[in-house]
């Protein structure tokens, strides 16, 4: 069984996605947050595995709240669900600790399959944001000194994480194992100075 926690200030929404959770076989909505101060407050004692967080809230933003809540839960998993999918948006929510980012009009079996992805270890995000992340993996332009230094390999399995891919997808993909992604993930965090995924493609995006 996988709980959710929804925060989101659209009561309609928030009920509509509560109740096709609670219906949904292996899925429970266990809270339903109105503001990002409610979420603060009360979510850490619901003990959800997966938080459906809107960007742009009265209040406290969704992109705040996200950074508060993984620095007191940080094996939380977060995926922003929005209508906004400008690039600044996207990198502020992976910087801010979000494992995915999806687009509000996905449909209702596309959310289950993205909570499962992002419970699962996978970072899922819509496409049309996937090509944006990867846009900016490939713009030219910069010197090198300006850039982290990276192997072409560690660049492709960051390309990969920025797709959304789960470790044993990227292993798969680039015909490697789910060992050799690790080794991988661990030096790019060495060179990123940084702790988790989200953050090492964030921060190499910013560069």
């Amino acid at each position: 069984m996988i709980l959710i926690s929804i925060v989101d200030d659209e009561k309609e929404l928030r009920e509509s996605i509560a109740t096709f959770v609670n219906n949904s076989p292996g899925f429970r909505c266990v809270s339903a947050y109105n503001s990002g101060e409610a979420a603060l407050k009360h979510l850490p004692q619901d003990h959800p595995d997966v938080v459906l967080m809107d960007i742009h809230m009265t209040g406290m933003s969704g992109i705040e709240c996200v950074r508060r809540l993984k620095a007191i839960l940080p094996e939380l998993q977060i995926v922003m669900l929005t209508v906004y999918e400008d690039t600044e948006q996207i990198f502020k929510a992976l910087s801010a600790g979000a494992s995915g980012y999806m687009l509000k009009r996905l449909t209702p079996g596309k959310l289950l399959e993205a909570i499962k992805e992002v419970h699962g270890g996978g970072s899922p995000m819509s496409s049309s944001i996937a090509r944006k992340v990867v846009a900016s993996l490939q713009k030219t332009g910069q010197s090198e000194e300006e850039k982290p230094h990276l192997s072409s390999r560690e660049q492709m399995v960051l390309e990969c994480l920025a797709k959304g891919l789960t470790y044993k997808q990227t292993a798969d993909q680039l015909g490697i194992s789910i060992d050799t992604v690790r080794t991988y993930l661990r030096r790019i965090y060495e060179k990123l100075h940084v702790q988790s995924r989200t953050e090492a493609v964030a921060k190499y995006l910013s560069h």
